[in-house]
């Protein structure tokens, strides 16, 4: 057997010239013909069968394997040995061997014939069926010289007259290829010209709230959020603030719908003035919970049953107009948050919503980062993700701390009354908060109307599992004990109308504050809220009440992501383009540094503000122009009524008070009747300040006289004299500059 190895080894290493395609594409039948034709020869079935058991293990392919455990060496030729091979062949024989074409392999005739049945003279005989193997095992037969070299002359024909197919029907060794990437986007449209893309946004940037933005497409337009924003400590008597929608109104027809990505008030709080402005028939799709809080808006609005919401759950896909859009599930402080990706003609956009990433969430499922992952190999053009908490270094903590950190709360709590301050929105943390009631033996009582309403749908739509009999009416409170109370309340914010806020004020017709009370507040103040939630916790700190908050306890955790969630999400989706959106400038920026960090290219990310027309090509992003946007200010039933000018009057009033001049002319020669009278608001305790008021009074009636004298009879061109005169006067005695409104009646 050893002789035979090693003249088959050393005719491989003889040979002639062969090419490397017909080496790459030798099949893996032509090794199992030389293998089998050696080990036959030897008449040794058991390592014929211990061969053939590492043949089908071992991945085929052109190359030496040595002998392990004393068994026989793997013969698998190399590129050099079948030239040698060939070489040498072509010396021997002298003329080329006679041409025969491989039979199709069957299943009862599926290896070549016997190498042993080749006449010993070295002619080429046709070829014989092999016949069957025997599972006994036989006596060793005896080799020769002359067998040899018909073993030698059967491999050289093997070889050399192989017919060769396809390299496709080979199980050759080759590296599999690397996937391309897909290119999710047209290069040009029908008529020759680049596809574009318009965002533009008009909320949310430079700002926190209010987000909303608009994706147009030719004659196509998608709106993402609808969201409000809360009024600044100089937008006096304001209420809240919504996006200005002129531009959507100058494009109606183009409108094919909206979509939600959760339900927070800063994205669903703008629906119902929309909708007013626009009519019920533009669809709105979101999810379950997140059309619920959209439902109770509309209540309120008198819109029930209106508009067309529709569900729109991760995983689903709608097609608007030019637009496809799939919802992909994201973690956040609210159940049913979503992002989305945007399929347009000129690529797909990433739109990330509010997220963060929790591998411990309270509702169970994680953020959907495969699919992120996923439409990042396909090809993303451009990534627009919320960058709220930029600044902040690390991950985003779990809510599940919180619920830890709370159950040692209720433990410290001992026989006092719990009062928690939380975002109603929050039914991950409401939720666990009631399961710690229960589990303590307290009732549960809600305060507040948002807090009532957000539980009321919670309860509804199954996102909110409260045990029975745990929840009780507010009214009720006064049947059970301190111990065996707890009172979930909005006013986190220090809002100065909010339950809590009220309570610290002792105005709260249901709640009195006493030193009983153990007080958590579970939230961190948003920026220009600091000073009210100070206000608030001092104020019950006066009545005696323990007060708990986040710079004492873990009683607090973010919705949004940190800087490195950002970068994750960055890495995953790979955008060729970036747009930081849902932030002040500072946040925007230092996401941007952020994107850069990971690799993308400082021209391909982009620091926008609302109104700005971004136009995106498959190879290009610039801004091209601005459209009208800024604020809409809704005070009571009024919308965009207040305006700058009034909010400036308003200012003006607060800061210096009012002073109303009246005064009666006669008609025809234009004399004094009656007055001047001075009335003042806001500027001076008139009891205190009678002389000064006395020589304003005078100083009026000269005024008027010189304008009789002069013939001046225009009312505009007399109040402009009282005011200049009195102005200047009151200016110089008390370094103030009060409103002045002067009153003329005519008789």
């Amino acid at each position: 057997m050893e002789e035979i190895l090693q003249d088959a080894q050393g005719l491989c290493r003889a040979g002639t010239k062969c090419t490397e395609r017909k080496v790459s594409i030798v099949a893996k039948e032509q090794n199992t013909k030389v293998i089998d034709a050696i080990l036959s020869s030897s008449g040794s079935d058991a390592s014929a069968s211990k061969s053939r058991a590492r043949r089908s293990r071992r991945v085929k392919g052109f190359q030496k394997s040595g002998a392990s455990n004393g068994s026989l060496p793997e013969l698998v030729m190399s590129a050099a040995d079948v030239a040698a091979l060939e070489e040498k062949t072509e010396k021997t024989s002298g003329s080329a061997p006679e041409k025969r074409t491989r039979r199709p392999r069957t299943a009862k005739n599926a290896a070549p014939a016997n190498a042993a049945s080749a006449p010993a003279s070295g002619s080429a005989a046709p070829e014989e069926k092999k016949p069957e193997r025997r599972r006994t095992r036989r006596p060793a037969a005896r080799t020769s010289a002359k067998s040899v070299e018909a073993e030698k002359e059967e491999i050289q024909r093997s070889i050399q007259n192989e017919t060769l197919t396809p390299e496709a029907s080979y199980d050759l060794v080759t590296p599999p290829p690397r996937p391309r990437r897909r290119r999710n986007y047209a290069k040009t449209t029908p008529d020759g010209k680049k596809p574009t893309l318009k965002i533009i946004p008009l909320g949310g940037l430079n700002e926190i709230g209010k987000n909303l933005t608009v994706y147009e497409y030719g004659k196509d337009i998608l709106i993402v959020d609808c969201g409000m924003g809360f009024p600044d400590s100089d937008m006096l008597g304001v209420d809240l603030v919504i996006p200005d929608f002129t531009y959507l109104e100058k494009n109606r027809d183009k409108i094919r719908g909206m979509v939600i990505t959760h339900g927070h008030e800063d994205h669903i709080g703008s629906v119902p003035y929309f909708l007013k402005k626009f009519g019920t028939d533009i669809p709105i799709y979101g999810a379950r919970l997140t059309l619920g809080l959209i439902d109770g808006k509309l209540k309120e609005h008198g819109l029930a049953g209106k508009a067309k919401l529709n569900s729109f759950m991760p995983g689903d896909v709608i097609k608007l107009g030019a637009f496809t859009v799939e919802a992909i599930h994201v973690n956040h402080s609210i159940p049913d948050s979503m992002a989305f990706a945007i399929t347009t003609p000129a690529g797909v956009v990433v739109h990330t919503g509010d997220f963060k990433v929790d591998y411990t969430p309270i509702e169970g499922r994680m953020i959907d980062l495969a699919r992120f992952a996923e439409l990042g190999k396909q090809g993303v053009l451009a990534l627009l993700s919320e960058s709220t908490n930029a600044e902040r270094p690390g991950y985003t903590e779990s809510e599940r701390n919180v619920g830890r950190t709370l159950s040692a709360l209720f433990q410290q709590a001992g026989d006092r009354r719990i009062i928690i301050a939380t975002f109603s929105s929050n039914i991950h943390r409401i939720q666990q908060i009631v399961n710690l009631a229960a589990e303590h033996g307290r009732k549960v009582a809600v305060s507040g109307r948002s807090m009532v309403n957000v539980v009321t749908t919670a309860i509804e739509l199954g996102y909110l599992s409260v045990p029975k009999d745990i929840l009780i009416d507010a009214d009720n409170i006064g049947r059970y004990t301190a111990d065996r109370l707890v009172i979930i309340t909005t006013g986190s914010q220090g809002e100065p109308m909010s339950a809590l806020s009220r309570m610290a004020a002792g105005e709260h017709r249901k709640i009195q504050v006493t030193p009983n009370d153990f007080i958590i507040i579970s939230a961190n103040p948003i920026p220009g809220n600091e000073k009210h939630v100070t206000r608030v916790i001092n104020d019950l700190l006066k009545l005696g009440a323990e007060v708990i908050s986040k710079s004492m306890y873990e009683v607090h955790v973010s919705g949004h992501a940190c800087q490195n969630e950002l970068k994750l999400m960055l890495s995953l989706v790979k955008p060729k383009f970036f747009i930081p959106i849902h932030g002040e400038y500072k946040h925007l920026a230092e996401h941007a540094k952020l994107a850069q960090d990971i690799g993308i290219a400082p021209s391909n990310i982009l620091l926008t503000d609302i109104g700005q027309v971004i136009e995106l090509t498959p190879d290009s992003m610039q801004m091209t122009g601005t459209v009208e946007a800024g604020r809409v200010f809704v005070d009571g039933y009024g919308v965009g009524d207040v305006g700058s000018i009034v909010l400036r009057d308003r200012k003006h009033l607060a800061q210096d008070g009012l002073i109303i001049v009246v005064v009666t002319i006669e008609n025809e020669s234009g004399a004094v009747i009656a007055g001047p009278d001075i009335v003042s608001r806001g500027f001076v305790y008139v009891r205190e300040s009678e002389e000064l008021m006395e020589t304003a009074r005078l100083l009026v009636k000269d005024t008027l006289d010189d304008c009789q004298e002069r013939g001046v009879r225009e009312w505009s061109a007399i109040k402009l004299r009282i005011k200049d005169s009195l102005s200047s006067f009151i200016y110089k005695k008390t370094k103030r500059d009060p409103m002045i409104l002067p009153i003329i009646m005519e008789i």
